[in-house]
């Protein structure tokens, strides 16, 4: 919900514009823009927002396949942006259908079609739901392509050594590791972002990015490449959703290129994967909202 200010109350009131949003949900979107298949595995509330998300869902090709009603309320983000366009979040989450997973949500078998699993945000530290999706990586890392990006969110678990231990235990079993500056920041302060990297890979990881904002990204690879990609000057309405852009954006490239899988990722052109990342990111930065392209946008998106 992007809020802002209202003269209702007096001049105290606040008028909200609902978005359907949410960082998985953002990145199954923008591969489905991008051309490639994706689902989500969640649940799913039977309330209004709920019923207005899953029809989202059905209206941008992103399968419910792997979703479980609940009567559970949906999750509400309200949004600030400041005039940088950086927003600032306030999540009600408490008991609510995506963070109230079960390990017994979990199929027991995934369709053949499924080679890659994407985790990230506060679900992966939020509990119940962060264990049951630690759970299904767990059990899927030898089978699937598993990525990560912690996305940290201290408004909705303020516990620093939580997230860091939460990440510790996901490294070892992600093939594709993202974070932010301001995550490496926030979690290791005075550590190079370059750290950071090259800790995801040593723990496993075949391919590792750091995000940098209006900078662009560093790349790194299990074969000992390190790349540094410009960004890209653009005049930025907001900047929700582009890091699940670049996320995106990274798995369709590799995933077009089939370099998911069996190691095949460290093969990868990092300098090809972030740049088309960074630009992709860029371009949703124009837009309002999690608003992330279709892959003719980024064609011919000239930045």
């Amino acid at each position: 919900m992007f809020a802002r200010p209202s003269d209702a109350s007096g001049g105290h009131g606040v008028s909200v514009d609902g978005v359907v949003g949410g960082s998985p949900l953002n990145v199954a979107l923008g591969l489905s823009r991008m051309g490639t298949a994706a689902g989500l595995f969640t649940r799913i509330s039977t309330d209004l927002l709920g019923r207005r998300l899953r029809g989202f869902m059905a209206d941008n090709g992103v399968s419910d396949r792997y979703c479980v009603e609940t009567d559970n309320l949906t999750t509400v983000a309200l949004v600030e942006t400041g005039p940088d366009g950086h927003p600032r979040y306030s999540i009600y989450c408490n008991g609510t259908a995506d963070c109230s997973m079960e390990p017994s949500d979990i199929p027991d078998q995934l369709g053949d079609g499924v080679d890659v699993i994407h985790l990230g945000s506060f679900a992966t530290v939020f509990e119940p739901t962060g264990n049951t999706l630690r759970t299904l990586a767990r059990r899927e890392a030898d089978a699937r392509f598993i990525s990560f990006d912690p996305n940290v969110r201290t408004m909705v678990v303020a516990d620093l050594d939580l997230w860091r231990q939460r990440i510790g235990e996901m490294l070892p079993l992600a093939g594709l590791v993202k974070a932010s500056d301001e995550d490496v920041g926030l979690l290791w302060p005075g550590k190079p972002l370059e750290w950071f990297i090259e800790q995801a890979l040593v723990a496993g990881a075949d391919l590792a990015f750091v995000t940098r904002g209006p900078n662009g990204a560093i790349a790194g690879s299990a074969d000992g490449r390190l790349t540094h990609v410009p960004g890209i000057a653009v005049d930025v309405v907001d900047t929700v959703g582009a890091g699940d852009t670049f996320m995106a954006a990274c798995l369709h490239s590799l995933k077009a290129n089939d370099l998911v899988g069996a190691g095949k990722a460290r093969n990868a052109d990092i300098a090809e994967v972030a740049g088309f990342a960074v630009r992709a990111s860029a371009l949703t930065c124009t837009r309002r909202g999690a608003d992330l392209p279709t892959l003719a946008e980024i064609e011919a998106f000239a930045g």
